[in-house]
């Protein structure tokens, strides 16, 4: 029997623009890849060393030692540090999207030195019925389902309309590669997915964060609506007729707006 290749690090790209240049790390949400990020590569290239990441069990992060029985978000947190760490990083820019803003608030919890200006691209920041709903649903729909039906089936409710297609298309591609063990693993986050979002959102956020999100992101639209006006440090962009994954539907206008924002060279207005 053919023995499995065991890993210790996340699959991870590194490109490298200078050795003094700013560091920015991207994070992708459940059921992504760094293929979530293909847009934003070129763009910021010319002006940031890049660090892209395949969280556990997502795109060729499979295998990684320790294993465990379930997870939490220490261990997801813990994952993205060592790479971190094995490549001597020791500030950088965060770039996340959907689930990957909790995975962020997490590391600038765990390790606050290292986070300088966060980037939430369809952050999800409340426990909402809906999300509790998706949640439970899910849980229960395991036991009639194939994990990939209820995938395509969540990908129509988050993202229903035609110009979602592209974002539906690619997470669909990419939730693919997890294993049905793997899927249950990281909807058993849930528990400690809703005590994070209670708690980070009632915590001080110190680092200057810009949140962008699509105006038809109608699942997780008004809890960062909240969010950002709680947070003195936060500042949301919204981009019309765009939905949750904003970074691949809009990508020119997200470019622009997060390397405006991340370069200094504009400050977005403050929601109201």
């Amino acid at each position: 029997m053919e023995q499995k290749e065991k890993r210790v690090l996340l699959h991870y790209k590194t490109y490298q623009l200078r050795p003094d240049a700013d560091w920015v790390v991207f994070i992708h949400g459940a059921g992504g890849s760094i293929v979530t990020w293909k847009y934003q590569i070129e763009a910021f290239r010319p002006f940031f060393n890049l660090l892209l990441l395949d969280l556990r069990d997502h795109g060729q992060s499979k295998n990684i030692e320790p294993a465990y029985e379930q997870y939490d978000f220490d261990i997801v947190t813990q994952d993205v540090l060592k790479v971190i760490d094995h490549l001597q990083i020791r500030k950088a820019h965060f770039m996340s999207v959907s689930l990957g803003s909790v995975v962020l608030q997490k590391l600038d919890e765990v390790r606050p030195e290292l986070v300088d200006k966060m980037v939430m691209a369809g952050g999800v920041f409340r426990a909402t019925f809906t999300i509790k709903l998706f949640v439970h649903s899910a849980k229960f729909l395991n036991y009639f389902l194939p994990y990939r039906a209820i995938y395509n089936l969540f990908s129509w409710v988050v993202l229903p309309r035609r110009n979602h297609r592209q974002s539906r298309r690619i997470f669909r591609m990419q939730s693919q590669k997890l294993s049905p063990n793997e899927y249950l693993k990281w909807v058993g986050l849930y528990k400690d997915f809703f005590r994070l979002l209670r708690k980070f959102f009632q915590r001080e956020l110190r680092n200057l964060s810009l949140v962008v999100m699509g105006d038809q992101d109608h699942v997780f639209f008004g809890a960062a609506q909240r969010f950002a006006r709680t947070h003195e440090q936060a500042r949301l962009v919204i981009i019309e007729h765009c939905g949750h994954v904003c970074n691949i539907e809009q990508w020119e206008h997200f470019n622009k707006t997060a390397l405006e924002f991340l370069l200094g060279k504009q400050q977005p207005e403050m929601a109201s």
